[in-house]
């Protein structure tokens, strides 16, 4: 069953979070105590580069080197959430430095020791090279000015053989109190005894890989179905000529595990739609770039020339199309408030549909656009969340008997999300819908845990918002999907069974709000009892290091505009006791038999 079409873009047209270190190029120096630390630019978690100088004044910055995998690492993150607690103004960051971790798995580390301060990755390292580092989890204290005062260990209690009961050389917080009080630190170098930080290994080109047998089919496996005219894609990757000017692009991309588009935590459970590459397959890229593209059979499309012209309906040609009667008018810059569309159309029947699909006559200008439906005496204030289009997500397609209820006497409208291009732009919306074609067994549901009363206070770069709903009936999950503004930070999905057992369903630790996917379980695998608790927990960051944050010096609380935020976990599923056996007009979507109650 698939609740949304399973696409899935290599490349994005805004960046996301991840800091990766750069320092000047040139031959390895010697860092010595007391040099001044050169503005660094790392990639935080949403793959964003960004510099040291980011973090703003602060009278003291401490940085610790470390991996996912050295135990060391693991056994002091207690130490240093107590220390960033104890110094507020002191501005902690953790400096991912292995090539084996993604941005992902970084993210994921820092959610999982619940750490406060920023995560952010040395690609190449470079931070490395230019804070004179060899091991984790080895710290660097710098003063106001980023001249380097301390190198070392973070104290003497734990090594790689055991450990000690009590701190007996405090290193790190005697730095840091002496760099605060303006003093010479006493102890300013000490050998760190954790784990060795390998450098990242050159790509080796592989010239006897060739766009035609090598590079054509992963484009069309991974890429195709969004890189391709006419849609929210910044370029077509269809052929060599495509790829090959973009090559640079797409060997980053994927060697950051940026594109093709995946938020879900490593360790949770495999999820259907997720299209990531392989490790095979991504060095099969880089290689291939390395080597300097070679063509092959250059002339080698990854689609047929039919769809390389554009195209309409990703689901076909639906049965019944209703277009917006407004066409909106965007300005070339600046920021677009939500615009809301109430379509023409009113359901006079009971209407059973099984594709939903939002068309955008101009796409590349719309972020994401929900699809709602109220009763037209009570209001759009009252109306129900269908479904969306958004970012990295297609249209709505059922099957094996479930499909979506439109009642009788209800209306729909589109709430539209735009981005300005740099150029004025109009656009309209259609929505097409396709009627049921088989007997409908179930209906397609969704419960919403969302929490509406939060504050995040200014600065706030961690704040925890946290809501849970129960099901009164047994279940059967299709999927979740996780909606957050530009703060939004990381998502968990956990079932508590009625017995008292728990499972965390999902984890997206490095949430984007440029790429909001869905996370689609193999049909009628996931078994939900009732009275299941489904809890979600999010964590907002309002920091001024939030490049996206609108205003880092307002309490947010809930809102309609991206300036406000959401805390919204959908969670798809279907009623286990309802069998409602209906047959469908499929010119109409209406009932014309009805063998069962529902």
């Amino acid at each position: 069953m698939r609740f949304q079409s399973r696409l899935v873009c290599l490349l994005v047209v805004a960046g996301m979070l991840t800091l990766t270190c750069q320092a000047p190029a040139g031959e390895t120096q010697e860092v010595s105590i007391g040099d001044t630390i050169v503005d660094v630019t790392f990639k935080d978690i949403r793959y964003l580069p960004r510099r040291l100088s980011e973090f703003g004044e602060h009278p003291a910055y401490v940085a610790v080197f470390v991996n996912t995998t050295c135990p060391i690492v693991q056994r002091y993150m207690p130490k240093l959430k107590r220390l960033h607690e104890a110094y507020p103004d002191v501005q902690f960051m953790a400096i991912n430095v292995s090539e084996a971790d993604s941005i992902r798995d970084m993210a994921m580390h820092a959610l999982e020791y619940d750490v406060p301060f920023p995560f952010v990755k040395d690609i190449a390292g470079n931070c490395v090279e230019a804070m004179g580092v060899q091991r984790t989890p080895e710290v660097v204290v710098l003063d106001a000015e980023r001249n380097l005062r301390y190198r070392g260990r973070i104290d003497d209690q734990y090594r790689l053989g055991g450990n000690t009961p009590r701190v007996t050389s405090d290193e790190l917080k005697n730095a840091i109190d002496a760099v605060l009080a303006g003093t010479e630190v006493s102890v300013a170098e000490t050998a760190v005894d954790g784990c060795r930080i390998t450098p990242y290994a050159p790509v080796e080109p592989d010239e006897s890989l060739t766009w035609e047998s090598d590079i054509a089919p992963l484009m069309k496996k991974h890429c195709a179905e969004c890189h391709q005219p006419n849609t929210e894609a910044p370029f077509a990757l269809l052929s060599y000529e495509d790829v090959a000017a973009n090559a640079e692009m797409v060997a980053e991309t994927v060697a950051e595990e940026r594109m093709p588009p995946w938020y879900g935590a490593p360790e949770d459970e495999e999820f259907i739609n997720d299209r990531s590459m392989t490790e095979e397959e991504k060095q099969t890229i880089l290689k291939w770039v390395a080597a300097g593209a070679p063509a092959g059979n250059e002339k080698v499309t990854v689609v047929p020339d039919d769809v390389r012209e554009g195209r309409t309906w990703l689901l076909g040609e639906p049965d019944r199309v209703i277009t917006a009667l407004e066409e909106h008018k965007l300005p070339a810059e600046g920021y677009v408030d939500y615009q809301y569309s109430i379509l023409p159309y009113v359901f006079e029947e009971d209407t059973w549909v099984q594709k939903v699909e939002i068309l955008p006559d101009n796409p590349r200008v719309v972020h994401h656009c929900n699809l709602l439906m109220f009763k037209p005496t009570e209001g759009i204030k009252t109306a129900r969340f269908i479904t969306g289009k958004v970012p990295g997500v297609g249209a709505l397609s059922l099957e094996n008997g479930i499909a979506v209820h439109f009642p009788r006497g209800h209306a729909l409208a589109l709430q539209i999300h735009y981005t300005t291009t740099g150029q004025k732009e109009r656009c309209r919306l259609s929505l097409g819908l396709t009627h049921a074609r088989e007997t409908v067994k179930k209906s397609f549901r969704h419960v919403l845990v969302s929490n509406y009363g939060f504050q995040i206070a200014p600065g706030d770069g961690h704040s925890l918002v946290k809501e849970q709903e129960t099901f009164e009936h047994d279940v059967t999950g299709i999927g979740m999907f996780s909606h957050m503004h530009v703060r939004g930070k990381d998502m968990t999905f956990t079932a508590e069974f009625p017995d008292g057992k728990r499972e965390k369903l999902l984890t997206v630790p490095n949430y984007s709000f440029d790429w909001q996917l869905g996370y689609e379980w193999p049909e009628r695998q996931r078994k939900f009892p009732a009275g299941t608790k489904i809890e979600v927990e999010a964590h907002f960051d309002n920091s001024k290091f939030n490049p996206y944050n609108p205003d880092p010096t307002e309490t947010v609380g809930y809102g309609p505009q991206t300036y406000h935020e959401m805390m919204m976990g959908f969670f798809f599923y279907t009623q286990d006791d309802e069998n409602l056996n209906l047959t469908i007009d499929p010119k109409t979507g209406h009932v014309v038999k009805e063998t069962a109650s529902r």
